[in-house]
């Protein structure tokens, strides 16, 4: 049985604590942002209006009925927006694809996934976002995408229909349809000639689709919107994109904001964390719409957990003002070249250590111009304090 966990404090995101996006180490999805131009001040993938999704609190508490709409579910594409996500990850070659003909370039934007990167470490922001270096595919992360898109697609039947046998059976289908886009991602499992391992991943990816209804009930959701893709550019010129798992408006208008995590929650300590991607979103969605999400929910698959919290106005201008903080950072490390690793437990995961000063490897020779350093040594490629 799940706990669904309140955060009512409204404390900041502490940016020297903050792992990879949705802090699950390397279990998650495979990369976040996408493609799409802002109109205006910014941009959303797809309409927001309407009466949409009742939620449900973490199973063992009482179901959360104030979302509950009444709209039928919208015709889903043949191909998931998670799927299609996936098969371009933001800044990030798949391994066997070389980046020919991917030139170098310097930093656009901010996904939360991107933010993290650099938080985690400014060396790995590099190597994703300006060289564009190939990463081998993850297991973990291909099983992310896979129940993602099942998540999804799940809304384009009637809300009778979805049904944890019905949503367990559409994994094998969602898995065929990543692996033809995405033929790379074969090689998971080519020591596996029985398919003994691809039988036992599947299995896992349909356990935590089967976990999911323990946490929501879909019969009483009509989201009004499913990975989202937004874009905003704040006042001070900086761009703000992502893809949103969902979007449930209450018939109040009340917004709720939902991203699907496959991993397990994290403790208590390192919520706040957790919660930077979801922040991140909401400050977004805040700027675009003039609306401050009224709940942020975080669903953890792996765990059977939910976490919850209510952001403020105040608090997601205290985001704001870390992240031009993180990007005043970003650039400065553009124009010196001065790209630091910072060694973590996470480096365990990392797929350039061949390249890392840490690993006693050496970097590419920086791709972009290079202009001297002013003097603030220690600043340069780091996050400052806000």
């Amino acid at each position: 049985m799940g706990t669904s966990t309140e955060k009512a404090g409204q404390a900041d995101v502490d940016a020297e604590e903050a792992g990879p996006a949705g802090g699950e180490g390397p279990d998650g999805r495979t990369g976040t942002g996408g493609t799409g131009g802002a109109g205006g001040t910014g941009s959303v993938g797809g309409p927001a209006g309407g009466n949409g999704p009742g939620g449900g609190a973490a199973a063992g508490g009482p179901r959360d009925a104030s979302y509950a709409g009444n709209e039928g579910p919208a015709a889903g594409p043949s191909l998931t927006q998670a799927e299609a996500r996936a098969a371009t990850p933001e800044g990030v070659a798949p391994e066997g694809v070389a980046p020919e003909g991917v030139r170098a370039s310097a930093p656009v934007a901010l996904s939360p996934s991107r933010a993290s990167d650099f938080m985690q470490c400014p060396l790995l922001y590099r190597f994703r976002v300006i060289d564009k270096l190939p990463e081998k595919p993850s297991a973990a992360a291909t099983r992310g995408t896979v129940v993602h898109a099942v998540l999804e697609r799940l809304f384009d039947v009637p809300a009778a229909r979805r049904t944890a046998p019905g949503a367990r059976a559409m994994v094998p289908g969602e898995w065929e349809k990543l692996l033809a886009k995405r033929p790379e991602l074969a090689e998971l499992f080519e020591d596996d000639p029985d398919g003994e391992r691809l039988a036992r991943w599947l299995a896992e990816a349909e356990a935590l689709v089967e976990r999911w209804f323990t946490l929501e009930d879909p019969t009483r959701l009509e989201p009004a919107d499913r990975e989202l893709y937004v874009e905003t550019v704040l006042e001070s010129g900086l761009q703000l994109r992502g893809f949103i798992d969902r979007v449930d408006v209450a018939p109040t208008g009340e917004v709720r904001l939902v991203d699907y995590k496959t991993g397990k929650a994290p403790r208590p300590e390192y919520a706040e964390g957790a919660l930077f991607q979801m922040k991140f979103y909401a400050l977004v969605v805040w700027r675009l719409r003039g609306q401050v999400p009224r709940r942020l929910q975080l669903v953890y698959l792996g765990s059977g957990d939910v976490l919850t919290y209510d952001p403020s106005e105040a608090d997601l201008r205290r985001v704001e003002r870390k992240l031009l903080a993180l990007w005043e950072a970003i650039r400065r490390a553009t124009a010196s070249g001065d790209w630091r690793p910072r060694p973590t437990k996470l480096c365990g995961w990392c797929d350039h250590q061949a390249r890392c000063p840490e690993f006693g490897g050496t970097p590419p020779v920086y791709p972009l111009p290079v202009r001297p350093a002013v003097a603030d040594g220690d600043q340069q490629g780091r996050m400052e304090p806000v």
